[in-house]
């Protein structure tokens, strides 16, 4: 998502000052552009440990509190392995800073130390979140997200919550509210004083910090996320890293062409990988995919598994956009990450979930509550359900006709997702931070925003009152 972000500022003739680990040298972008290459940090064996499993796919198993606690772990981790890079901290301790930079632009996703490079050269802050919507950023935009109606992100809620189902969300809801401000953010305010400590007078917190940026860039829209309140700086930029389709390689061209019976395209993202299925369970998708009459092409990491059908194609890499924009593709069977679901309901393929971790859950949900989606549960997998949910998918048109819906709506927009981050990122620079795009909500301790301050303080008073009349 960062990407295209960074080829768009470039090519509007910005000055791009680019800090990451996966470089953008080979597309010769211009004299505009600048990278600081640094190491991927790998934080995998860390969450492995943590999580007790040993490959991503079996963090089925993994709880929600649990995977909380491993993102913030791998938070922690990441930066304080980036600010130990010489090419960052030759950054931070160059001599002339202020008047360098107009806008630092950083990820959000636990990266909450990058934001004291706004600090350091004195610019305004623009964050972009590559999972939409979370818990957490009532407080960052000082807004009242209600726990009544606003799933969690990582719980398989919808806005039309039970009973259960809001008690789950406002244990897990607050859990994450109070770990991140008595456990991570003491650790991350650490991690900023151990490198800065010599560089400043005062190292600023984290929580200072982030009263710094000026708007985030949300990857999500409508119909995706349910209504729920917003302020003047969530941006929604969902589907911001689609582009239009590009021709595919003469194998993929001929067999998605050749489908006479549509194609089913099977990918588990980039990060939860096919190879890594137990026999037993790989055995129940070639038996499937073997019996049925459309063709399979399946992004499968390892060599060709065995017994592999004549009507299924692996290959370890797939250029997703361009195969599901393919009118033969009939079915995406994913894991229901964020960018595969938005690539899947621009193109209006509809979807058979199989979750792993995280959002997917949410995702996958939200795609069974508006039609356009199934569901199967990896760990109970079996033949049966995974071959009648495909064929309901291919069959039933009904989820092919809400899909063509629901990207409208998804496309239905005043400006397109990369133009309205461009104009919200040229807006905060014109107009120097923008201050009066952020809410007020944001100055306040934790206890005042929740109102426990007033609870508190009505508590005591009908105590005293009781207690005044048993007196009497």
């Amino acid at each position: 998502m960062i990407n295209p972000i960074i080829r768009k500022l470039v090519r509007q003739g910005h000055e791009v000052t680019f800090i990451t680990p996966y470089s953008l040298s080979k597309e010769n972008l211009g004299s505009n552009y600048k990278e600081i290459v640094i190491p991927q940090y790998d934080f995998w064996p860390e969450i492995k440990e943590l999580a007790n499993t040993n490959s991503v796919i079996e963090m089925t198993k993994v709880s929600s509190y649990t995977y909380l606690q491993m993102l913030h772990v791998m938070g922690i981790s990441n930066t304080d392995f980036v600010f130990d890079q010489p090419e960052v901290r030759d950054l931070f301790n160059a001599n002339e800073k202020v008047g360098q930079y107009d806008l630092l632009l950083a990820g959000q996703f636990y990266n909450e130390g990058a934001l004291i490079l706004g600090h350091l050269f004195q610019i305004p802050i623009v964050t972009v979140s590559t999972f939409g919507f979370t818990n957490y950023y009532s407080q960052l935009a000082g807004i009242v997200s209600p726990w009544s109606y606003v799933p969690h992100g990582f719980m398989p809620y919808t806005e039309h919550m039970s009973l259960w189902d809001r008690i789950g969300n406002v244990a897990i809801s607050g859990f994450e509210d109070l770990y991140r401000e008595f456990s991570y953010y003491p650790k991350q305010n650490a991690i900023l004083k151990k490198h800065f400590a010599k560089l400043l007078d005062r190292v600023p917190t984290i929580k200072e910090l982030e009263r710094n940026i000026s708007a985030m860039l949300l990857n999500t829209y409508m119909p995706l996320a349910s209504a729920r309140p917003v302020s003047y700086n969530m941006i929604l930029v969902g589907g911001l890293h689609i582009e239009p389709p590009k021709a595919l390689p003469e194998h993929l061209q001929k067999f998605l062409d050749g489908a006479e019976h549509g194609v089913i395209y099977f990918s588990l993202g980039s990060q939860v990988r096919s190879a890594d299925m137990p026999p037993q369970k790989l055995k129940i998708f070639l038996d499937v995919f073997g019996r049925l009459k459309q063709r399979i092409l399946w992004k499968f990491e390892d060599e060709t598994p065995p017994n592999m059908p004549t009507n299924v194609m692996v290959q370890k890499w797939l250029p997703q956009q361009d195969i599901l924009s393919h009118p033969n593709v009939k079915v995406f069977i994913a894991h229901g990450g964020l960018f595969g679901t938005q690539e899947a309901v621009y193109n209006a393929v509809p979807i058979l979930g199989l979750p792993v971790y995280c959002d997917q859950h949410l995702n996958i949900n939200q795609g069974k509550k508006a039609g356009y989606a199934l569901g199967l549960d990896y760990q109970t997998l079996n033949a049966v359900e995974l071959r009648e949910s495909l064929l309901e998918l291919i069959e039933n048109p009904k989820y092919r006709n809400k899909m063509k819906e629901v990207s409208r709506i998804f496309r239905d927009r005043p400006l397109n997702a990369m133009d309205t981050a461009m104009y919200w990122i040229n807006y905060v620079i014109e107009h120097r931070g923008a201050p009066h795009l952020v809410a007020a909500g944001v100055e306040l301790p934790w206890y005042q925003f929740y109102l426990l301050d007033i609870l508190g303080l009505g508590i005591v008073l009908i105590i005293t009152l009781a207690m005044s009349l048993i007196a009497l």
